[in-house]
This record gives C-alpha cells, structure tokens and sequence, in this order.
C-alpha cells in the first residue's frame, strides 16, 4: 500500500501530478484548455493529439528538442543513461573537448527532460522514458520524412518483409552463423552492428570506397539510390547488410550501424547551453540615449508628415486592398526615404490607429480621428504611443515588395501581412538586448544563433517565405527599433528599457529631457527664405507650412517663399496684413523687401479674377485681361468664350479652370454661387472613428492564474467523477467505473429516495444526467436541497453548486467508502 506504483498511461502519469504541475502543463499549452478538458483521460487524450504536439516541439528549446529527437530513436521504453548516452556518445572517441561537451550535456539533461515531462511530451520514470506516441511518430525517421537525428531505422524495421533466404544471405556474407528463424536472424545481424569489437573487425576488411560510401550516409540523409548493377563498394555493402534495401533503387544505413559510426551520438554536435549574445561595441549609455532620443524626434516628424501629406484624402485603396506601388513610390519620395522604410511608417500609422480606410464607395486611406489627439500630446507620449502600438503588432512591413503563396505581390496596408510570430520575436530581441550591460551592442549573428537555439525552425514559416522566418523578423526587428528610437547606434536606449520594464510614464519622463524645445520664432533672410533652427512649435510650424514650401530638412528646416505658397496662404483667408504681421512677430530678424513686396504683389492680383460653375465662367472687371487671355494659345484647351464683356464661359470644370489659369501666370480665385470668393483650407479629411488594426495571435492566449486554477478544480473534480468507486444498486457491492462507463440506471422512486437520503445525510452520490442538449454526462454531487422535482446539489465535477431537474437524471449510485 505504501509503495507507488509507476504509471502505465501518460493518463495515469497525469494523474499522479499536483495541481502546481497541471497548471505548469495548461500554461505552457493553453490549447489543451479549449474546451477545458472533463478530466484527467481527455487531458490526456488532447495532449497527445497531432496538432498540439506539433505546436509543444515547435515551442522547445534545441537541446530539449534534441532530446526529444534522441528518445524517438531509442528503444521505447528507454532508460536514463541510454538517452544519456545517445546525446553524449560512448565516449571511446572522446578527446578533451568531447569530455567538456559530455559533462555539458550531463549538467543540462535533467532540466530538459524536465521540461519535456512538464509539457507531457514524456511521462515514466526514469528507468522507462516514453515519448508520447504522436511525438515519436513526428520525429522517428521514415523515407519520406527523414528524421532531425539523420538515423535511419533499425534493422528489424528495415529487413521486416525480407525473404529468408535473403536473409542467410547477409548472414553469411557478415561472418555470422545461420539460422533458419527470421527474428534470430535480425537480432544477431543487430547484434553484429551493436558490438564495437567485431563491428570494427568487419570494417576493417572493407574497400576504402566503401567507407567513403559510410561517411556520406552515417549523419543523413541515410538513404541512398542504387543502380540495378551496383558498385563493388555498394554491394560489398549491401551483401553485409550495411545497407539494406528500401524499394528496388534505395536503400538505407540501418540505425545500430550508423550509430556505431557516430560513436553512439544521435545529433552529430549537441547543443545543451544556449548560445552567447555577443558585443560588437560599448557605448556610452548617455551618447546611446541621445542618438535614440534624436531618432525618435525624427520619427514623430516623419509620422506626422506623412499623416498631413493625406490629410485632405490619402491614396485610393485597391480592390484587393492596399496600397499600390505607385502610391507606395510617391510616398517614399515625398517622404525622402527609401520605398522599405516608407512602407514601415505606412504600417506604423495604421498600427497605431492613426490611419484608416475611411469606408467611401471611392474608398481611400486618411488620418483618423485619433490622429488629431494624438497631435495634442506632448512630443514623448506621442513617441511612447508609437512605440506601444509597434510592440505587440502582428503586421510585418517587411514583406511588403514580396509574394504571397500564389505568387501575388504583397503590399503596404494590405492583408496578407500578418505574421502571428512577430510580437514574440519582437519582445525577445529586446529582451536579449535589455540582458546586456547598458550602451552595449550586440552582434546581429550571434543575436539570431541565439534565437535560433531558443526556438529552432521546423519548417512552419509560410509557403514562399522560406523556413527561417523568425530570423528575418528579428532582423527586421533591428532596423525597426533603431528607426523608431527603440535603440541608439545599436544599444538598448534607457527610455524603451523602461517601455519595457516599467511602463510609459516612467519612459516618457526618462525621454522628456532628451527631446528639442519647440521654439517660436524663424530667420528671415533676402533669398526669400526663412530657417527654422530647430523644432517649431504647432501653430508657428503649421501656418507657415501653408505660406512656404520646405526647401530641405535636417537639424535646421528651410522654407522658401513662392508666389504659389503665398497664393495659397490668401486662398485660406488670410489677408496680405495678416501676413506681415505673422511674419514680424515671428522673425528674429526684419522682414526682408522682396519678401514684403513679394506678398503685396501677389495680394494685389490675388481674387482680381473669379472662377466659378457654368460649366465654369471667367469674369473680370477688367476686360483687358480677358483679352489677354483669349489671345493667348494656351487658353486653347480650355475652349473659352466671351459671354459678356467681363464674362467667359468655358467647357472645363471650375478646378481645371483654376489650375490652368494658375500655370499660365494669372492669379485667379474661386468663387461660390452668390460671387463671394472662396476660403481653401487646408484640407482636413478624417475617417469616421477607427480602432487599430486588432493583432492576429499565435496560438491561444497564455491563461492568468485563475482561469488556471478552475480548470484544475474542474479537470481534478471531473476525474473524481469519471473514476470514482461507487455501489453497484443491483448487488450493493462496490464498482469502479470510467468516463467511458455506461450511465448508472435507476428507476425515479429509486432515484428520489437515494438523493433524499443523501440531503439528510450530506453524502455525496454517483449520478448519470441528461441536459436540455439531450449531452449525458456522469457527475459526483452531495445533494443539499430536494424539491419540486429538482436536486439542488454541490456538483463536484463543476467545482459549484448547482440545480439538477430529478426527470433528467437516469440513475444514482451511492459511494463507496474508500471511495468518497
């Protein structure tokens, strides 16, 4: 009684596990919680299923995939030291360095395999390691799906199906003794193989081609296509059953012969410790704040440039969504960066919500509302707005240029950019970069060596995207954090280290200091230029957008006055006064004369003609310049006509009308239906309200503690009633019964008598119930009120109490005393 009993079903080994292990189990596979298991059994059962396998090994680390890969080529139950073995080798080829991996993989195995027990990958004590079956199934070699370890099968799996005859064959070509009995055969042709004595003699009196053929073989692939005429090497081979034939032209090194090869090791290097990030440069935590403080400026001005270059309306969205490469190259150069970095601040926007589809039947892309109060914020809660909204997005501006898995080109704002890994991938290597001493920066290579070993690649990346997925994210990743700010010249910078430690506040406060001072004035100069010597502030910066064009960009801004840009300043309503005394209350040095006379020139012609809609009309009170305009060729597109002497009419629409007056020197303005002259703003078109893009997960999500804890009541309480010893009602005896178990039948007089019997005794009882769904289910209940025709009762299996209809339950048994 006092001794345990090892487990014989991952079931059994479940259910000799604490609640503190369950749980660990459910958090590290939150898929086996949906739906929460009944009880232990199904737990059991969903653990081993194809897909959540293959989502575990996809979350190992590479030594404890490594040992996973070793256990799917051992003898199934295998022993502790026989998988130890398996990953450190039989240490008669080692030399030092062989001894320092040996003690490596020594003083790692017990967490791996405890890891791997955790995620009830394996389960049995150590003298009988099993690797769940799916697991062994997924990784054990076969021809079309060759094993990680490059072994091959054994020689039972590869000689089953072989003649007798054949097998005589081989045995005697191998020096061995014949028998007639099929499995003695392939044991002592396994024997052969296994014995590091006369494995070596046999080796010893092989062609040297021969080996060759060996050492091409033994760390895989291990099959190989043989002609219907072989070599002398390959059939000196295959006569010894060194190789063992497959189909007709392949054949394949059998495992135990390949493993002595290796000296035992199933992975030809083992990986128990994972790689180091290594330091290109150390910095000066300060310098590296700076320089990421001052590509965070850069990236705020950049984001609010483009959102204002689509203010009045953004580019038209394709019919499969998007943007188009047109737009995408326009972007790029009004932005003055390349076409890849234009396409991250497209989708920065959008992630962050401040870029929308605004629904219209023409549907295109513009600011949303939330743009105009994120343009409120302080400069380093706008930067930390960013920042949050970059981490956990799913959406991959990387890709934007290549295919999908039809070939098709993906494109910026489209849908085919999500990658559920990215978030991931993203906090990890800013995790590896927050580990390292502050102003350090990490080499790149040993930075993806390391994600790499942390979760190695199976092939799961998307068609056409290659296997490596995660390694391009994380590349990625680099350049988006330094255009971002997240880093500075390659280091962590302490304001993101806070973002990712402490919070916004704490990393808005650490940026703050770091940040320009917006200033109120400008530099006036002859050239008819003006230069902002650093960041201007909102209203300053924005009415001079409007009376200026920017000449070049940098650390100081230039702005260049044209006839255009002042033309466009009146069309807004200010007036040529409002414009001096903007300009002299806002210049650090006088007004320059060609720069007044410049305004009051394009004042005095400024609304001297009116557009309007007749089609469209030209008036003017001075008949000259009708004339003028009449005469002139380039008038001849726009098939005007005298309609009277200060009146011409045209076949153009008002805005043709306008702008091609406006390119043959004219300073024409618009004017409504009542002859008033028409005020253009600057465009403001928004979105209706728009929440950002929501990100697409990998997988489910990681359950918190509660949710944990009542999926272990439930499960725990499920499997009492699923396995719980109860009163066979016919015979009074006890019997046990399991979640596949027929449901107890009683009739109702019976089953009244025994659920009031057991209110008045507070027993608990076995019950079989039918729900309104017509689902029939076992549960384990300790009734406490009976009444009405209903059984109010404490449901063990749900962990609550609960109201059962008495017509609905189909039979009731009392328990056991040993089993309450």
């Amino acid at each position: 009684m006092g001794t345990t009993t090892p487990p014989r079903t991952l079931a059994e080994a479940l259910r000799a596990r604490g609640d503190e292990s369950l749980a660990g189990l459910l958090r590290a596979r939150p898929d086996l919680l949906n739906p929460v298991p009944n009880d232990i059994t199904q737990l059991a059962t969903r653990a081993g299923t194809r897909a959540s396998v293959v989502r575990a090994l996809e979350h190992l680390d590479r030594f404890a995939l490594q040992t996973a890969e070793a256990l799917a080529v051992a003898p199934d139950p295998a022993p502790y030291d026989t998988l130890l073995s398996l990953l450190t080798g039989d240490g008669l080829d080692d030399g030092e360095q062989r001894d320092d991996a040996g003690a490596a993989v020594t003083a790692a195995l017990p967490d791996a395999l405890a890891t791997l027990r955790e995620q009830a990958l394996v389960w049995g004590e150590d003298e009988r390691l099993r690797l769940v079956r799916t697991a062994r199934e997924l990784l054990a070699p076969s021809p079309q799906h060759p094993s990680p370890t490059g072994l091959g099968p054994t020689v039972a799996e590869a000689t089953a199906g072989m003649s007798p005859g054949r097998l005589q064959e081989i045995l005697a070509s191998a020096g061995l003794p014949a028998t007639h009995d099929p499995v003695s055969a392939v044991a002592a042709l396994a024997a052969l193989f296994t014995d590091r004595t006369r494995m070596a003699e046999l080796l010893d009196t092989a062609p040297v081609e021969a080996l060759s053929v060996l050492d091409r073989l033994v760390w895989g692939p291990p099959y190989g296509e043989v002609t219907p005429n072989p070599t002398p090497p390959v059939k000196w081979l295959r006569d010894r059953g060194l190789l063992l034939p497959v189909s007709t032209r392949t054949v394949v090194l059998p495992r135990e012969a390949a493993l002595h090869l290796r000296a035992g090791r199933a992975h030809r290097v083992p990986e128990p410790v994972p790689p180091v990030v290594a330091a290109v440069a150390e910095r000066d935590p300060q310098v590296v704040d700076r320089a990421a403080a001052g590509q965070a400026f850069t990236a705020l001005s950049t984001v609010e440039e483009l959102l204002k270059l689509w203010n009045g309306g953004g580019p038209a969205i394709l019919r499969a969504g998007g943007l188009s490469v047109r737009e995408l190259k326009r972007t790029a150069t009004a932005l003055e960066v390349p076409e890849p970095i234009a396409a991250f601040w497209v989708e920065l926007a959008y992630a962050a919500g401040l870029l929308a589809a605004d629904g219209e039947s023409d549907e295109r892309y513009a600011p949303t509302p939330a743009y105009d109060e994120w343009l409120d914020l302080s400069a380093q809660d706008r930067w930390t707005h960013l920042a949050t909204a970059w981490l956990p997005a799913t959406r991959v501006p990387g890709l934007v240029g290549g295919q999908d898995a039809k070939g098709r080109a993906l494109s910026a704002l489209g849908p085919e950019l999500d990658r559920s890994a990215a978030p991931e991938v993203r906090r990890r290597v800013l995790a590896l970069f927050a580990e390292l001493t502050p102003g350090t920066a990490p080499d790149p290579e040993t930075l993806l060596r390391r994600l790499r070993w942390e979760r190695p690649s199976r092939g799961s990346a998307p068609s056409g995207e290659g296997t490596d997925l995660r390694s391009r994210l994380a590349l990625w990743t680099l350049n988006e954090a330094e255009l971002l700010g997240i880093t500075g010249r390659g280091a962590l910078s302490s304001q993101a280290r806070a973002l990712l430690e402490e919070g916004e506040e704490t990393a808005a406060a650490l940026l703050a200091p770091l940040l320009p001072e917006p200033l109120d004035h400008v530099l006036l100069q002859a050239d008819l230029t003006a230069v902002a010597p650093g960041p201007l502030e909102r209203p300053l910066a924005a009415t001079l957008s409007v009376l200026a064009d920017v000449e070049s960009k940098g650390g100081a801004t230039v702005y260049r006055f044209t006839p255009g840009s002042v033309r466009r300043a009146l069309d807004a309503g200010q007036a040529a006064t409002d414009l001096h005394a903007f300009l002299a209350a806002h210049s650090r040095t006088p007004v320059p004369q060609p720069l007044s006379y410049l305004i009051d020139d394009v004042a005095r012609r400024h609304g001297h003609l009116r557009i309007g809609a007749a089609s469209a009309y030209v008036r003017c009170d001075d008949e000259a310049v009708l004339n003028e305009i009449l005469a002139d060729r380039r008038s001849t597109g726009l098939r005007l006509r005298r309609l009277a002497p200060t009146v011409l009419a045209s076949q153009a629409d008002p805005g043709s009308l306008l702008e091609a007056l406006r390119e043959m020197g004219y300073a024409p303005a618009a004017e409504s239906a009542e002859g008033d002259v028409l005020i253009t703003r600057a465009g403001a078109r928004r979105t209706p309200p728009r929440t950002p893009p929501t990100p697409v997960p990998e997988g489910p999500p990681t359950p918190d503690a509660i949710l944990l804890g009542a999926a272990v009541r439930a499960i725990r309480a499920g499997d009492t009633a699923a396995t719980v010893i109860r009163k066979d009602p016919a015979e009074g005896g006890p019997s046990s019964t399991t979640s596949s178990g027929s449901l107890p039948r009683t009739t109702s007089a019976e089953t009244l008598a025994t659920v009031q019997a057991a209110a008045m005794t507070g027993s608990a009882v076995w019950i079989g119930y039918v729900n309104a769904e017509g689902a029939a289910s076992q549960r384990v209940i300790a009734p406490v009120r009976v009444e009405g025709g209903f059984v109010t009762a404490y449901d063990h299996t749900a962990d609550e109490v609960r109201t059962f209809a008495l017509h609905r339950i189909t039979g009731v048994a009392e328990l056991a005393e040993d089993g309450t």
